[in-house]
C-alpha cells in the first residue's frame, strides 16, 4: 500500500522490483520496465468517469510479461501499429494488491485490468471449497477484500477489476456448479465484494462482469448471474474463434443475450483466433464485426502461446499475414485515446 502523496513520484521515478510468481499471476522476467525519466510536470490523474466517457475502441492486451515488461509491450505494439490502452493481468485471492502494477501500466499509458480470481490456481482443481461463494458472502474474506480495496483507493488511479470471470462455465471454482456453491450465490458474492469497496471509498474501480460466450450447444441464463447495473460498469464476454468461420458466430448470441437485460458498454475481455490457414481472414472479420457494433467499446487480445498457458497459439505476431491483418484492422477502427495524455 502507498500513500496518496507518493503516487506521482511513482509514475516518474520509482525503481520497480516485482517478484516472480506462478503461471496466471503477475509475470516478471527479463526486460523489466525501466523507470520513466523525470518530467517537468506530473501527469494528471484521470477520474473513473473520464475514462468511461472516452470515445473510440479500446485496444487491450494480455501477455505473459504484462504489465511488467516494456520490451514485450513495445514489441507487440510495433506489430499492431498501435499501443494498447488496456493491460490485463491475473491476481489470485490471497495475493496482495500491487500498486507497482498500476504504476507500470500507467507509465505505458494503459488502464490496468486486474483479473481477480478467488482460487489457488488451476492445479488446485475445478472445485475448491475453501473459496466457496458462501464463505465470501458470510464475511470470511472481508479482511482480505478490505485491505485490497483500501490499497486501490489509496493509490488513487482508476483500476478495472474483472472479478471471477466466466462464471457461467463449469471450469472455475466460483461457478455455481462447483465448490458447493448454490444458485444465486454468485450475485450475492459479487454484491458483497462491491459493497466493501464502496464502504472503504474505493470508487476509482471500473467493474467488469465477464461471462464466457453463450454457445449454440449450451443453454445459460446469463441474467440470473448478473449482479445489476448498479454494480457493473462494463459488461464483458470471453470468446475465442476456435471452429467458427466468422466473428458473428463467436459473439452475436452473447451480445444479443446481454442486451435483453443491460445496456452497459461491452468489452471483450479475452479473445483470439485459432492458428491455421484461416487465422488472418478471421482477424480481418473480427475487426469488421467491431466496426459494425459500436456498443462494443474494447477488446483484450490474449497474446499467449500454447507453451505459455494459452492451450493454443493465439498470438497474432507469429506470422506476417496475421500481423498485417491485425494492424490493418486497428487502423480501420477509431481507437480511443490513452487514459493519460
Amino acid at each position: 500500500m502507498i500513500v496518496n502523496g507518493l503516487i506521482l513520484a511513482l509514475l516518474t521515478g520509482w525503481i520497480l522490483k516485482p517478484s516472480a510468481t506462478d503461471t496466471g499471476d503477475i509475470a516478471t522476467g527479463p526486460g523489466k520496465l525501466r523507470p520513466r525519466p523525470s518530467a517537468s510536470a506530473p501527469p494528471q490523474i484521470p477520474t473513473k468517469e473520464q475514462i468511461l466517457a472516452q470515445q473510440g475502441l479500446r485496444f487491450g492486451l494480455s501477455a505473459p510479461q504484462v504489465p511488467w515488461s516494456r520490451e514485450e509491450v513495445d514489441r507487440i505494439a510495433t506489430s499492431a501499429g498501435a499501443r494498447p490502452a488496456m493491460l490485463q493481468y491475473f491476481v489470485k485471492w490471497g495475493q496482495e494488491f500491487r500498486p507497482d502494477a498500476v504504476t507500470v501500466s500507467y507509465q505505458q499509458n494503459a488502464l490496468p485490468i486486474i483479473s481477480w480470481e478467488p482460487w489457488d490456481g488451476i492445479d488446485a482443481g475445478e472445485s475448491q471449497p475453501k473459496y466457496a461463494l458462501r464463505h465470501v458472502i458470510e464475511g470470511e474474506f472481508d479482511q482480505y477484500i478490505t485491505t485490497f480495496a483500501t490499497g486501490i483507493r489509496d493509490q488513487r488511479w482508476p483500476v478495472a477489476i474483472r472479478l471471477a470471470h466466466e462464471m457461467n462455465g463449469t471450469w472455475y471454482p466460483w461457478s455455481e456448479s462447483r465448490s458447493g456453491n448454490r444458485r444465486g450465490d454468485y450475485v450475492r458474492f459479487w454484491r458483497h465484494v462491491h459493497d466493501i469497496f464502496t464502504q472503504v471509498g474505493a470508487t476509482n474501480v471500473i467493474w467488469i462482469w465477464s461471462p464466457n460466450i453463450v454457445l449454440p450447444s449450451t443453454r445459460s441464463n446469463l441474467y440470473t448471474l448478473y449482479p445489476g447495473d448498479a454494480y457493473v460498469d462494463w459488461a464483458g464476454m470471453v470468446g475465442y474463434a476456435t471452429r467458427e468461420r466468422s466473428a458473428g458466430q463467436v459473439y452475436d448470441l452473447t451480445r444479443t443475450a446481454l442486451r435483453t437485460f443491460t445496456q452497459k458498454p461491452i468489452v471483450i475481455t479475452e479473445t483470439g483466433v485459432r492458428p491455421g490457414s484461416g487465422q488472418a481472414a478471421l482477424i480481418t472479420d473480427f475487426f469488421g464485426w467491431l466496426g459494425r457494433n459500436p456498443d462494443v467499446v474494447g477488446f483484450v487480445w490474449f497474446e499467449y502461446s500454447d507453451e505459455e498457458g494459452g492451450n493454443q497459439d493465439w498470438r497474432f505476431t507469429t506470422h506476417a499475414d496475421t500481423a498485417a491483418a491485425f494492424k490493418a484492422g486497428l487502423q480501420a477502427v477509431g481507437l480511443a485515446p490513452p487514459p493519460v495524455t
